[in-house]
């Protein structure tokens, strides 16, 4: 009897794939797990996000009424999402003959590459906040403690927030790291090694740096950030209310019968978008991010 690719066969290839495929996404991208996140109600084609400005308070007189009146100072954001996707083939060979590995390393392909998109789409974020205005050097500048203590200080000055966090290349935060050994108050001594209150353990855990908060801010390594032609690349210190993420559909999963190719085509897509919520709430940082020696 000739062998064919079932529809059961099919069904399970298509589970294990996007299984794989959400697990790694959801898992693998430190920079959007990091903000401000929305849903895009069905039926709806944006998400408009209220800011309001700060209002002052003044000294009363008894008897007298309130003269001084505060304005709202009410500004929008609109959030939009678009689709992403990618599209695989299943032959009907591959599913006749493969084992469920196959489809799970399938699934972290697809996976893999939706959470380097989405990552990636939020890093580019970084250079437009603080009104495009980069701290850290324009030379070749080190993520020594001295410079962290004083984007920290720069970020607090400026009431960035009160969740602030630094996220960088590990190649910089490793720089920071060698400091650690003579540095207590960037050791890893209490607090180091543990997430602290506020952030998902689950999604971040593979990225915190596990060095101490300095300062109360915690500090994440994201190897996507792309190293330019000095050797310098872009991370950020920011509030989780600096950027947003609009999620319309997450990943989702079509399939189509291609008789002649014996196939069958498996398309992933992604409706979603980002954006910077409040450019006053963050900063790219610009630190050295060029390779460690592995040989001192």
């Amino acid at each position: 009897m000739a062998q064919t690719a079932t529809t059961g066969n099919l069904e399970n290839a298509q589970k294990i794939i996007i299984s794989a495929a959400r697990y790694t996404e959801e898992h693998n991208a430190p920079a959007m797990a990091l903000t401000e996140q929305f849903s895009l109600p069905k039926g709806a084609k944006q998400v408009t996000v209220p800011k309001v400005a700060q209002m002052s308070m003044s000294d009363l007189v008894d008897g007298q009424d309130i003269i001084d009146e505060e304005e709202i100072g009410m500004t929008t954001v609109d959030l939009t999402a678009s689709e992403v996707g990618a599209k695989i083939i299943l032959t009907d060979k591959l599913v006749r003959q493969s084992a469920p590995n196959v489809f799970s390393i399938i699934g972290r392909q697809m996976g893999d590459g939706m959470a380097r998109k989405k990552d990636t789409d939020v890093l580019a974020l970084y250079t437009n906040l603080n009104g495009g205005t980069l701290l850290g050097g324009t030379g070749p500048t080190y993520m020594k403690a001295s410079n962290v203590q004083g984007i920290i200080a720069h970020a607090k000055a400026n009431k960035f927030g009160s969740q602030l966090y630094i996220l960088h290349h590990p190649n910089a935060v490793a720089y920071l790291s060698k400091e650690a050994a003579h540095v207590a108050s960037i050791g890893s001594g209490a607090g180091g090694g543990v997430i602290p209150d506020g952030w998902s353990a689950d999604l971040l855990k593979n990225f915190y740096s596990g060095l101490r908060p300095m300062n109360n801010v915690p500090i994440f390594e994201d190897g996507n950030i792309t190293e330019d032609s000095g050797g310098d690349g872009i991370g950020v210190i920011a509030d989780k209310s600096a950027l947003a993420t609009l999620t319309s559909v997450d990943t989702r999963t079509e399939r189509q019968r291609d008789a002649s190719l014996r196939a069958t085509e498996v398309v992933l897509t992604a409706d979603y978008g980002v954006f910077e919520l409040d450019d006053s709430r963050g900063a790219g940082v610009k630190f050295d991010i060029s390779a460690l020696s592995t040989a001192n």
